[in-house]
């Protein structure tokens, strides 16, 4: 995963945690705008999610912040 998607991950992440607590979930689509501006970077963001690491639609904020912050 490219270092601007680990970036906004962390800081999509981090708010969401802040505004709703430590039990929200997020989708890999909360890091993209509703419009599909950037395929590639949406489908780098999808293989991660789903083929690499087989997670669930929706993974608690926690998990997937701490799973990028250590570099998987």
């Amino acid at each position: 995963m490219r270092d601007s998607l680990r970036e906004k991950v962390v800081q999509v992440c981090s708010k969401k945690i802040e505004q709703k607590g430590e039990s929200v979930g997020v989708s890999f689509y909360a890091f993209f705008a509703n419009k599909n501006d950037d395929p590639e970077l949406l489908m780098e963001a999808a293989t991660w999610w789903i083929q690499t690491h087989q997670l669930d639609r929706f993974e608690k904020a926690t998990k997937v912040m701490a799973m990028v912050k250590s570099g998987l």
